[in-house]
């Protein structure tokens, strides 16, 4: 099964960025297109909250610039710096492509989220 892409653009930009191979990736591209409103996290991270859940599935502590992840079962995060997060860890949702630093700022954001191919 060929990854899928991803647009997410926003009044700061657009980049695209490859889904996951994982169920709750598969359920995430159900969803699309889809409007999150994302407030800043500790200044490494944009957060919103999905309209539903997504499946479980194996979760890690570590990411990187760009990392797609999902930290309760309803909340899709956007990392635009690397770190560790503390257990039970995310779930990885796929990889911005572009350049993620458009996100690095303080304040919320509006982003939509929708199929790119």
């Amino acid at each position: 099964m060929a990854q899928e892409t991803i647009r997410i653009s926003s009044a700061w930009g657009e980049v695209t960025a490859t889904l996951a191979d994982n169920e709750a990736a598969r359920s995430l591209a159900q969803m699309l297109p889809l409007t999150i409103d994302m407030s800043d996290h500790l200044r490494q991270e944009k957060t919103g909250n999905l309209p539903s859940v997504l499946p479980e599935v194996t979760r890690r502590r570590d990411f990187s610039v760009g990392t797609l992840g999902l930290w309760s079962s309803d909340h899709f995060v956007i990392y635009y710096r690397s770190g560790r997060v503390p257990s039970p860890g995310i779930i990885i949702l796929g990889h911005v492509n572009g350049d993620v630093s458009i996100f690095d700022r303080p304040g919320s954001v509006t982003v939509k989220l929708e199929a790119a191919n």
